[in-house]
């Protein structure tokens, strides 16, 4: 239970730390960003995968009844981020301002409610974390947070700057931050209780979160560093975030 409670601490506080260096470098280039994030794009692709697809088609009883259960987990997990991203503004979108060159102060209404997007796009990250806990493979588990964790610093980055351009305090800014990695956190909880009370629904639980992050990473990571210009070095860090977390799951395996 500690090292969930760390881990928690650590997935929500990567978003904090992304946060504190956005104070610190305000004018961070796209390119720099871009090539940050495609590598935490490669890290979830890899953890999902290998952290929460192939071990749900394993607890699922292998064989097409395991490719059936986590078939549908995928789907359900993909399809309720779908719904969420009809309820909220599209990330890559609202991201998409160029608030580096755009001088006016845009309305603080919309710069919240683009914080307010991350904020519930966090939850299943951290339920994902969670769920990986709840299967019982602690290093499986520390590889998928880690993934997120990586994708948390470039994230928490990206609000800064908007909402200090919009006369929003360093303290309140600080504040917003540090509550969407809080969301984190309690996702993180909710999937390890949710899979420790109820084991019968593990294969379900990691088939549904590697859906919420092949989701994330397709519909809003990938698009968004493939629009400054960057892809293709975006495309190659994806590819060694990859490589590196299946390297690393060999090793640990």
């Amino acid at each position: 239970m500690e090292v969930v409670l760390l881990t928690a601490l650590g997935v929500g506080g990567a978003t904090v730390i992304g946060a504190a260096i956005g104070f610190l470098f305000k004018n961070i280039s796209h390119k720099f960003s871009d090539i940050v994030l495609s590598f935490a794009a490669g890290v979830m692709l890899a953890a999902a995968v290998l952290g929460l697809v192939i071990p749900a088609v394993e607890f699922g009883g292998g064989g097409v009844i395991g490719v059936l259960i986590a078939t549908l987990g995928i789907f359900l997990g993909a399809i309720c981020l779908n719904l969420v991203d009809k309820l909220v503004p599209h990330l890559h979108k609202l991201a998409g301002v160029d608030f580096e060159t755009h001088k006016e102060n845009p309305k603080i209404g919309k710069i919240l409610l683009f914080v307010f997007a991350i904020a519930i796009h966090n939850l299943p990250e951290g339920i994902a974390a969670g769920v990986g806990f709840g299967s019982g493979n602690t290093a499986e588990a520390l590889v998928i947070a880690g993934g997120i964790a990586l994708q948390n610093i470039p994230e928490g980055m990206v609000i800064i700057a908007p909402m200090l351009s919009a006369g929003i305090s360093k303290k309140r800014t600080f504040i917003y931050a540090a509550l969407t990695g809080l969301v984190e956190v309690i996702g993180t909880f909710i999937g390890y209780f949710a899979v420790s009370i109820a084991t019968a629904i593990l294969p379900y639980a990691l088939a549904f979160a590697g859906g919420t992050m092949l989701y994330i990473i397709s519909d809003e990571m990938i698009p968004e560093t493939h629009v400054h210009g960057g892809q293709r070095g975006a495309t190659y860090a994806l590819l060694v975030g990859f490589c590196l977390m299946l390297a690393f799951d060999i090793l640990i395996g």
